[in-house]
């Protein structure tokens, strides 16, 4: 093979042309990394709009995280109970705000819910009920925003991500030593998942 070199270059320039991988075929993909918002939502616009400029106008890491957050995928915002949160805020001081990034839902296992102020993206119909009947309040963001900007006096809350039931389907595969992880079964009975011990 020859090589035709123009006078003013040299050979290891042409070779360090060679490992530039200019079709981009093995770049790692890029972009996404929490920055930008996936939705198509408008009010989550407009609030990933306001928490960005809070988050960099004040010196509050609240606006920071409360951002990040907003920037989440959804099955990374999971629903919060009324009771999970009274049980957070009962030994907390008075006039604190219970703030949630995601969905507050009702728990008919609490049969008495306490006076509570909570802001949140989204809450059930009978969870507001409850909040506003017994005397506390139920914010949407962009009214905590005007109350408390730089989110002092708060208690930030997040669901618990792991409790999606596919989690349970995780693991090992069912039926080999050690494995805890759930079979994904049609039904249970004498006909399903019942090997009689043979396979390995």
């Amino acid at each position: 093979m020859t090589i035709k070199i123009h006078e003013n270059t040299s050979i290891q320039q042409y070779i360090k042309d060679w490992a530039i991988d200019k079709s981009k075929r093995f770049l790692r993909k890029t972009g996404r990394a929490g920055k930008n918002l996936q939705s198509a939502n408008p009010y989550l616009g407009l609030l990933v709009k306001l928490y960005r400029f809070l988050a960099r106008r004040t010196n509050s890491k609240f606006n920071k995280v409360v951002l990040k957050r907003l920037l989440q995928t959804k099955t990374n915002r999971p629903p919060v109970s009324i009771s999970r949160i009274a049980n957070l805020m009962k030994d907390r001081q008075t006039g604190k705000f219970a703030v949630v990034v995601g969905t507050v839902v009702d728990d008919e296992r609490l049969l008495d819910c306490p006076k509570l102020t909570v802001c949140a993206l989204r809450f059930t119909e009978t969870a507001r009920s409850r909040i506003v009947k017994a005397g506390g309040k139920a914010l949407s963001f962009d009214q905590f925003a005007l109350i408390r900007p730089r989110g002092n006096n708060t208690f930030l809350i997040k669901g618990v991500v792991k409790a999606r039931e596919v989690y349970k389907h995780f693991g090992r595969a069912p039926g080999l030593p050690g494995s805890h992880a759930r079979p994904y079964v049609r039904s249970q009975g004498r006909k399903f998942e019942r090997s009689n011990c043979r396979r390995q």
